[in-house]
């Protein structure tokens, strides 16, 4: 049994309409979900295969870090698939270096972020002071190297050429991502 704790504001989406996505990650991760809406806290425990279960912390922590629940899913969908969180305040020196940050990853009407989507494939959601990361290994990598250089201070463009070299050769490799459409 794994404890994990999500923001207030997100138990809603966790457990969804009538508990219609609490349900459905219960189904598909083979767990059971006790969410404790006054704290945050969430009691993930393994009711069927071990490895499937695995992934059931992962998903309610990426529906807590600000991905829709159907994104989060999207760690069950292949066994590589990994959720990865960048931690945007361990970088920033005080709040408003934190929002320079965060308005840098994002970009101009969210341009740096979408890019980061469409060129390596990966789901990225920025939410309060961490960055996630939904998609395969290669993919992850890709976003965590390119968001580690925006948050060190290198020029978009810079980044930007980073990630179409990147694309590039996972493209040349085969490697499957999903366009993304936004």
């Amino acid at each position: 049994m794994q404890h994990v704790k999500i923001p207030q504001d997100r138990i809603g989406a966790l457990i969804g309409e009538g508990g219609e996505t609490l349900r459905a990650i219960e189904d598909r991760a083979e767990v059971r979900l006790d969410v404790d809406s006054e704290t945050g806290q969430v009691k993930v425990e393994q009711t069927g295969d071990p490895i499937t279960a695995l992934k059931g912390p992962d998903i309610v922590k990426a529906i807590g870090r600000g991905f829709a629940p159907d994104e989060a899913m999207r760690l069950l969908d292949d066994e590589m698939m990994m959720f990865d969180i960048i931690d945007i305040d361990a970088a920033a020196r005080n709040q408003n270096d934190l929002q320079r940050h965060k308005g840098r990853l994002i970009g101009e009407g969210g341009r740096t972020r979408e890019l980061m989507e469409e060129l390596s494939g990966a789901s990225v959601v920025i939410y309060g002071s961490t960055l996630g990361i939904i998609g395969g290994p290669e993919q992850v990598d890709v976003v965590r190297e390119a968001a580690e250089m925006i948050i060190e201070g290198a020029p978009h463009g810079t980044v930007y050429s980073f990630l179409e070299e990147k694309h590039n050769e996972m493209k040349h490799k085969g490697l499957d991502y999903h366009q993304f459409t936004g």
